[in-house]
């Protein structure tokens, strides 16, 4: 989850066309929900 987040911040700021910044955009917020979600998840594990 980190490289991809990683790679799509990476490509959004070395991008410039608009159209391709909003759907970056889009994919950075689900990619940083679902890091979110799977370090929940990780935490949850480890307590038990």
């Amino acid at each position: 989850m980190r490289e991809s987040n990683y790679w799509l911040k990476v490509i959004k700021g070395i991008n410039d066309q608009e159209k391709l910044l909003t759907q970056l955009d889009i994919l950075v917020n689900e990619s940083e929900e679902l890091k979110k979600i799977l370090d929940s998840i990780c935490v949850k594990k480890k307590r038990k």
